[in-house]
Order: structure tokens, then C-alpha cells, then sequence
């Protein structure tokens, strides 16, 4: 069953990926672009499995799993640069309405996992770093700073600790996360002028900013650490002034949420 589940992995993503070259026609850089995304998803998926003592996927693993075959079709497109942009824009729109499907289904079939949330946060976040490179082609380089915040919040994390810790639940966050998406998909399909588009994907990276910033300093000043468990839970219902219902600890912008 195991080496059917990989075999399967292994095969979805590169056939997928070379029919979108067969089929569109795409040049050498998009279908390199393709295989290397479709080899490294299998490598990723394949460690993180083993990493978190997981034997296979679960139902909700293969949707995340099928959104994130249509994240590597999404950068082909990207790559070639010469596709109607009506093609992108579709398999991002399919992408992004099969986002939070693959949530439900863990939860109503039992089968939440550190590994399930963290694979389908790291498909948002490269996502997210596509739509922030087809952007920055009309509207400049600094829009990359959307999408590469998360990975230099991780990048920084290394070197301080303290900024792996869970943060307390926030609407605003979620807010946030949530418009970069919706700003983005509006910017590469043109539906805006310019200048609105400008204005909006400013609007977008201040934001994301800010719901950074704000959370990076709570961690400083909290400074609290994995091994600190009980801290956690006192830490965060007191930012709530009410205790969480399981005793979970929220994550933050480089954890599984």
C-alpha cells in the first residue's frame, strides 16, 4: 500500500506537468520549471511523510496534494510568460477554491495532522510567491516582498528561536493572509487599471507588514519557546481572556496552523 501511495505521489505530478508541455506547446524553461517542481513536491512530500512518522497520505493529504500539482502547472505558465493569461488564472482560481476543502475533509474524516497543515501552508505560501512574480512584472520587483516575507520570517527564525513559538488566534491575521491572495489574483488578471492595481498591491504588502511586525514583536516580548508548553497556554489565554477549548496552541507564520 505504501509504495502504491508513493508510486502514485511520484507518477501524478510529472504526468500532469508533461501534458501541460504536450498540450500547450510550452518552451524548455517552462517544462524544466514543471519537472524540477514535480520531482522536488515528491522528494518534499516523501521526507516530510517520514519526518512526522506518517506511512501515507490521508484524504485530505491528496487533495492538498492535487492543489499543489496545480501550483507547478501555475508556474509552467508563469515560466513560459507567452500563454494567454486566462490560462493562469484559471488553475490559480482552482487551486485557490480547493483551499480549505482539504481542511474539512481532515476534519470530518478524523484525520488532522502536523504534517497535512503544514503541507497545505507551505502550497499557500509558494503560491502566493508566483502570483508575486507574475506581478512584479508590470509593477515592479518590490512586489516580491509579499511573498518572500513568510520565508525570510522562517529564515529568521533560525538564528532566534523565540520567533517558532505558537501566536494567540487572530482574525486580523487570518484577514490579512487572506487578501494577499485575493489582491493578487485581481492584479495578474488585469480586471483593474494600473494605478488601482498599484494602489491595491501596496495596500496589500502594508498590511502584510504590519500583521508581521505586530506579531513578531508579541513573540519578542513574550520570548516563548517549544519546550514551554504550559507557558504557551498561559500566555495565550490571557491574550484572549479566555481559555482555549482543547488547550491547543496556536502557530504562528512559520508553523502548521
Amino acid at each position: 500500500m505504501i509504495k502504491q501511495g508513493h508510486f502514485l505521489r511520484s507518477a501524478i505530478p510529472l504526468w500532469v506537468l508533461a501534458a501541460g508541455v504536450v498540450a500547450g506547446g510550452l518552451d524548455p524553461v517552462a517544462w524544466v520549471t514543471g519537472l524540477l517542481f514535480g520531482v522536488a513536491l515528491v522528494l518534499l512530500t516523501t521526507w516530510g511523510l517520514r519526518r512526522t512518522g506518517r506511512a501515507a497520505f490521508g484524504p485530505a493529504d491528496w487533495i492538498t496534494f492535487g492543489r499543489a500539482t496545480l501550483v507547478g502547472c501555475a508556474a509552467e505558465l508563469i515560466a513560459d510568460g507567452g500563454r494567454p493569461v486566462a490560462w493562469l488564472v484559471g488553475v490559480i482560481a482552482v487551486a485557490l477554491l480547493l483551499d480549505g476543502v482539504d481542511g474539512q475533509v481532515a476534519r470530518r474524516t478524523g484525520t488532522t495532522s502536523e504534517f497535512g497543515a503544514r503541507f497545505d501552508m507551505e502550497v499557500d505560501a509558494f503560491l502566493i510567491l508566483l502570483l508575486c512574480v507574475q506581478v512584479s512584472r508590470t509593477l515592479g520587483l518590490w512586489v516580491l516582498a509579499i511573498g518572500l516575507m513568510r520565508y525570510a520570517f522562517v529564515a529568521a527564525s533560525w538564528a532566534m528561536p523565540w520567533l517558532t513559538a505558537p501566536l494567540y488566534p487572530s482574525m486580523a491575521r487570518k484577514t490579512v493572509a487572506a487578501v494577499q491572495g485575493v489582491v493578487l489574483v485581481a492584479a495578474v488578471s488585469g480586471v483593474l487599471p494600473v494605478l488601482w492595481t498599484l494602489v491595491a498591491v501596496a495596500s496589500a504588502l502594508t498590511a502584510l507588514v504590519w500583521s508581521f511586525g505586530r506579531d513578531v514583536v508579541w513573540l519578542a516580548r513574550h520570548r516563548v519557546t517549544e519546550r514551554q508548553p504550559g507557558r504557551i497556554v498561559e500566555i495565550t489565554r490571557a491574550t484572549l481572556r479566555r481559555p482555549l477549548g482543547n488547550g491547543t496552541a496556536w502557530r504562528g507564520h512559520n508553523q502548521a496552523a
